[in-house]
């Protein structure tokens, strides 16, 4: 493999292993096998793909998976009252309510009704409270999965200025607060689309994670020579040449920033096999009780 190219897939597939055998373990001991359920709404295909790679992804490492699929036109009433189900489901250890929602269902309110030691997407406010404050807590998948690659790949992060592209509370702010903290002591700046001189600033860094939503962003005279590149967008071009009919994409100009690069994340293969890798973490810790101790 190109030492250049940070290998999601490969580091996905080590840590699927590490799970594997502690869910044997617990198993081996009497337990059940930690469960995670996932709730959809409607018929969004990206979170249908999303949700189905999921439950491939819990039974390869021997966790058990269940799928509740809503109609569309599910009031938020009936969303609230199977979180209600779900919450005090004891058999149940971690669950997500897939997002988008649908436009008349407030996500925000659906999202806090999850119990946190629950909450294995690590959104609702008091996960990201405790996160801000650096106290244990389920963090987002996808900031989790990008820490873990950028441990496993052994990028020096100590003192290292690191920009990340996108604030959103999914991504980008997540990713500005584990990158500033005490261990991994980066110098972060968050830039989003009111900043001012972009291509300046990311001039200055070591490390950027980009997950700003648009396609082909950062580009090669954006990004200083030997600095590492976190990909994490993910957008479905059409192609006529591609027996799928389409490419995936992600926010960096790849072929140009590569050149520049000293270490980079391919799209796809890179930060996203983490993301599911990181789900399934937080759903061992839920059921072995690590970040809220039972009573």
């Amino acid at each position: 493999m190109d030492n250049k190219i940070i290998d999601g897939k490969l580091i996905a597939e080590q840590i699927k292993k590490e799970i594997a055998a502690e869910v044997a373990d617990m198993i081996d001991h009497g337990q059940n096998a930690p469960h995670l359920a996932a709730v959809i709404v409607g018929e969004d295909g990206a979170s249908q793909t999303y949700v189905a790679s999921k439950e491939k992804a819990c039974h390869s490492v021997g966790m058990t998976s269940s799928v509740y699929r809503l109609p569309e036109s599910t009031t938020e009433k009936e969303l609230l009252g199977m979180v209600d189900f779900l919450n005090n489901d004891p058999e149940i250890d971690g669950y997500i309510i897939q997002l988008p929602l649908p436009k008349h269902i407030n996500e925000y309110k659906v999202i806090n009704a999850i119990k946190p030691e629950k909450d294995v997407d690590g959104f609702t406010s008091i996960n990201a409270g405790r996160m801000q404050l650096g106290l244990p807590c389920f963090i987002p998948a996808t900031p989790n999965g990008i820490m873990e690659l950028i441990k496993r790949s052994k990028i020096e992060t100590v003192g290292k200025n690191v920009v990340v592209l996108g604030r959103s509370n999914i991504v980008g702010t997540p990713m500005a607060v584990l990158m500033s903290r005490k261990g991994i002591d980066s110098t972060v700046t968050l830039v989003h689309s009111r900043t001012q001189n972009v291509a300046e600033i990311t001039r200055q860094a070591d490390i950027i994670v980009v997950a700003i939503g648009k396609q082909g962003f950062l580009t090669a005279d954006m990004v200083k020579p030997g600095a590492t590149i976190i990909d994490v967008g993910i957008h479905r071009i059409e192609d006529a040449t591609s027996p799928k009919g389409y490419v995936i994409k992600g926010d960096v100009d790849y072929d140009e920033v590569y050149k520049v690069a000293s270490k980079i994340t391919p799209v796809p293969g890179g930060v996203g096999p983490m993301t599911i890798v990181s789900l399934l973490q937080n759903t061992l810790k839920a059921a072995k009780h690590e970040i809220y101790p039972k009573e």
